[in-house]
């Protein structure tokens, strides 16, 4: 007889049952190896092994070849969620084409970035949409819905959304604490990841690396609080790399690699990157916590329940009826135009004093370090196809009508003997692009050993030199090579670019004696000369000192091609490996020095330079003197088709920018400060003139609007307007609806997006666009009451075309839930929920749960909470307190009390003491707190 088919094996019961079906039939053991990312097979169930995890942020990277489309940021300023969501289907659909072919690429996607671009410094800054969680929200969710695909019960990939939560710091990334006040955290922070998790494309989240109000991400309470209430489906989270063992080894945490494996399993992290693909640390540490009475299997269960309900929704178990196993749809034309029409959407014309577009037969000169350069970043595919801006504009005026000069330093290296640096020929090496080959991990990717160590000879080799900014330069052969070290210690001309976890081909010179040391900035290593070949040295007792000949300046040649063209094209912009990256927060809005003077020789040949900066961030750049300035961000394998045909006019532009540009850097706050509403950041709060203002993005068509009209009705605002293109194009436009509150009783965004929307018109063609806006889209979290609140009275309606360029506006007056004061004499105050603060960080209560307030270091903290109802009256107060320090209290403007402290220092952060002194009021008042030492705040309670 035949055995019966197994409830989990059987596609006709819900996708839950299989899941609990096929959980009881695990031993622990087996449910145990499911917790690390590389689950092993169980052969006995004919489970096969799975993998959490395929990066994919814009297109499938990492495992090889693939169709590359533009970074994120630029996907963002597209502000376009049909294509998005286009661009997120194609990238779904190659996964599993190239899944079909190598087992090794996961449909287990981590994409997109959620993280919201609140600082323009940050190092990731190309990995997000946005500084809005408006728009953010509204391209993930395309993305997601995307890779998922729209069959009702099976996913085509399955979607993980990064990084939770307040995270946009490199710099002790994985020591740092984000001190996120309550109305930061829902009106900002969780708001993106909320509307995208609630559109139903969602599979999980990623937690950060950093530590949220003293605590861990991966011990967030807010993933069992928050996120999973906002959805019906099992959602799972995915531990960032290293992440779980830095609870111990950086962050020291916990004690035990057990204790904190356990916290973090019972806080809601279900699958553990860690270790690479060895699962034996994170499987022991597992078992440890069990036999500890750390975990009990249940805890063991539900995680493993989450994962499992992915892998059925991925049609795993159900292959002859998944509809997406067959998927075969890779590098096909469709894909191939998308990739271009998405570059082309993504480019910001950001000044235009009329040189652009380039009329036919213009000679154009194309000038700077990325000119000829198609730029890839750390999470990008291997290119199947490349466009530089050259090859763009080859293309698109003929190769007899473009000049070009890379604007680079022709150097040569010369010893203390009077010889030069030489690179030995290799032309009997075979080609290879690094990555090309796929990896699950490419920061394990071996530089190359197989080509000849450079050595020395009485002519040497002309290397271009760059300096990518901060002294960090790049040194590239004639057959256009980069050096690299190798982990051999040899120096090479072996990269075709610079890369990898640890960038091998960046270096520096050091002032030193009458010359200069060659440091190796990988290694942090001088380069020395040995009779074997140019390699790193042990120590700088070892190291040559260099003279730096320059055959030619970049600049001259820049002067030279400027001169004698109608335009000249400065591409500047970013080595998305370099100054800028992961583990790597910029220090300067400023384009490096060398690109700089390159835009200043090719302004002063030409007065018609047009400056287009092709980065994965915000610069603040001198347009004022310059004619047209454009930005993109690295556009993927149709970066230079794409921005040529900007150039020519065969498209009109319309990207916007989907983050603020400032002007200097003193418009930046502190990078570490996460608090938008104190700290006046984004353009929500922002007070000065930007550079640029979010939202921004010119065309060469013009746009009228008129007839606006708004109703509000019984759960939302109606909103619609006219918008005419009164230009000689056709051209697509951005409508864009802010609200501004103009009476509130809190600070508020000075405005705020609610919607927008992307259409193209015909030259003298019309459009009716309608929004329909939720009342609670323009509440704000009432922290007295720790809840939504939708304020009363009147609101500004602004639309058009930026945030700053305002064509019609109407101001509704609502019908709102009125304030109410804090009753304090009844619940008290929890520390965090303050209105105003100075000098202060919120911190963990717990380990588990709860905010408490401290004093930053060396600072006095001070704390206001307004309207606070006292009741009839109080005469005493009880404070919640660790540590040591001096709290003292005062209503209104008044006197001080007398301060409270501990009679002795708790014995731990967590160990709180009471103190208990008097303190009289009555009926409504401000509170204040002042907070000195090293105090813990956590509860202030009153009675009598």
């Amino acid at each position: 007889m035949t055995a019966p088919t197994p409830p989990f094996r059987d596609p006709r019961l819900p996708f839950a049952k299989r899941v609990d079906d096929l959980t009881s039939r695990l031993t622990l053991d087996e449910k145990t190896a499911f917790l690390h990312q590389f689950a092993p097979a169980v052969e006995r169930l004919g489970i096969a092994a799975f993998r959490t995890g395929q990066e994919a942020l814009h297109g499938v990277a990492w495992m090889g070849p693939a169709t590359v489309f533009p970074q994120a940021v630029g996907l963002g300023a597209t502000w376009n969620e049909d294509l998005v969501r286009r661009v997120g289907e194609a990238v779904s659909r190659e996964a599993r084409a190239m899944r079909a072919r190598d087992e090794r690429v996961g449909l287990n996607v981590w994409s997109p970035t959620v993280n919201l671009l609140r600082h323009p410094l940050w190092g990731r800054n190309e990995e997000g949409y946005s500084e809005d969680p408006k728009l953010t929200s509204a391209i993930a969710t395309a993305y997601t819905r995307g890779l998922r695909g729209d069959d009702p019960a099976y996913w085509r990939t399955a979607p993980v959304l990064k990084h939770w939560l307040a995270h946009n710091n490199e710099t002790a990334r994985d020591t740092s604490s984000s001190s996120v006040r309550p109305r930061v955290l829902h009106e900002y922070d969780l708001r993106a990841f909320r509307e995208t998790v609630e559109a139903g494309a969602v599979a999980g989240v990623m937690p950060a690396y950093n530590l949220v109000n003293g605590r861990p991400n991966h011990l967030s309470p807010h993933l069992g609080r928050h996120l999973r209430t906002w959805t019906e489906e099992d959602l799972l989270v995915c531990s960032d790399a290293g992440a779980p063992s830095n609870l111990v080894d950086s962050e020291h945490y916990f004690d035990t690699h057990e204790e904190a494996t356990a916290a973090a399993l019972r806080a809601g992290v279900d699958s553990f990157t860690d270790h690479g693909t060895d699962s034996s640390k994170i499987v022991a540490r597992v078992r440890g916590a069990l036999a500890q009475g750390l975990l009990t299997e249940a805890d063991v269960d539900a995680a493993v329940r989450r994962q499992l309900s992915v892998r059925f929704r991925l049609g795993e178990f159900d292959p002859e009826h998944d509809p997406y196993a067959k998927e075969s749809h890779f590098d096909t034309p469709e894909h191939r135009a998308l990739a271009r029409e998405a570059a082309e959407q993504a480019v910001v014309l950001l000044k235009n004093d009329g040189v652009l577009p380039l009329a036919p037969g213009t000679r154009v000169a194309v000038v700077g370090l990325l000119a000829d350069e198609c730029k890839l970043d750390w999470y990008s595919g291997t290119l199947l196809h490349r466009s530089t801006p050259l090859e763009g504009l080859y293309e698109r005026f003929g190769a007899d009508r473009v000049s070009f000069a890379e604007g680079v330093d022709r150097v040569r290296l010369r010893t203390a003997d009077g010889t030069f640096l030489h690179v030995l020929p290799s032309d009997d090496v075979p080609d290879g692009a690094r990555g090309a080959e796929g990896a699950l991990d490419p920061a394990l990717l071996a530089g190359r050993t197989d080509l000849p160590p450079l050595t020395t000879d009485a002519t040497g080799t002309e290397l271009a030199l760059i300096d990518w900014g901060e002294g960090v330069l790049t040194l590239r052969a004639p057959d256009g090579r980069y050096l690299s070290v190798a982990e051999d210690g040899y120096v090479r001309a072996s990269a075709d670019q610079p890369g990898g976890w640890v960038v091998q081909e960046t270096f520096r010179l050091e002032p030193h004696e009458n010359g200069h040391l060659l440091r190796h900035t990988g290694t942090g290593r001088p380069v020395q000369v040995a009779a074997d070949g140019v390699k790193v040295a042990a120590d700088d007792a070892d190291a040559e000192v260099f003279g730096l000949t320059v055959a030619e300046r970049g600049e001259d040649a820049v002067r030279r091609v400027a001169s004698a063209a109608d335009v000249v094209v400065v591409i500047a912009g970013n080595d998305p490996h370099i100054n800028g990256r992961e583990t790597e927060d910029r220090t300067t809005l400023r384009l490096p020095g060398q690109q700089e003077r390159l835009l200043r020789a090719a302004r002063a040949a030409n007065p018609a330079t047009v400056l287009a900066l092709a980065s994965a961030y915000p610069y603040a750049v001198d347009a004022g003197t310059l004619p047209a300035v454009l930005w993109t961000a690295h556009g993927g394998q149709a970066a230079g088709t794409a921005l040529a045909r900007v150039l020519a006019g065969d498209v009109s532009p319309a990207g916007r920018l989907p983050q603020t540009w400032y002007a200097d850097d003193a418009d930046l706050p502190d990078l570490l400060d996460y608090d938008v509403i104190g700290g006046r950041q984004t353009y929500l709060y922002f007070e000065g003139t930007p550079l640029f203002p979010f939202g921004h993005g010119l065309s060469y068509a013009s746009f009228g609007y008129a007839d606006l009209a708004a109703e509000v009705g019984d759960q939302t605002v109606s909103v619609s307007f006219t918008v005419t293109n009164t230009g000689e194009v056709a051209a697509d436009e951005v409508a864009q609806l802010y609200v501004r509150a103009e009476a509130p009783a809190v600070p508020r965004p000075r405005r705020e997006l609610l919607a927008h929307r992307r259409f193209t018109l015909a030259p003298g063609a019309s459009t009716r666009v309608a929004f329909e806006v939720p009342l609670s889209a323009l509440a704000f979290w009432d922290v007295a009451h720790g809840r939504w609140r939708l304020e009363p009275g009147p609101y500004a309606l602004l639309v058009g075309a930026s945030s700053e360029d305002v064509r019609l506006s109407t101001t509704l007056t609502l019908d709102g839930e009125p304030a109410a004061p804090r009753p304090v004499g009844e619940r008290g105050l929890e520390a965090a929920d303050f209105d105003e603060q100075s000098g202060t960080q919120i911190v963990d209560r717990t380990k588990t749960a709860g905010d408490a307030v401290t004093p930053a270091a060396g600072a006095t903290g001070q704390l206001l909470y307004r309207s606070c109802d006292f009741g009839t009256g109080v005469t005493r107060t009880t404070l919640s307190v660790a540590g040591t320090g001096t709290v003292e209290m005062a209503l209104d403007g008044g006197a001080w009390t007398p301060a409270l402290s501990p009679s002795a220092p708790s014995a731990g952060p967590y160990d709180y003491t009471e103190l208990d002194g008097a303190f009289t009021a009555g009926g409504v008042h401000d509170l204040r707190i002042r907070l000195r030492g090293s105090l813990r705040l956590a509860h202030v309670g009153f009675s009598g």
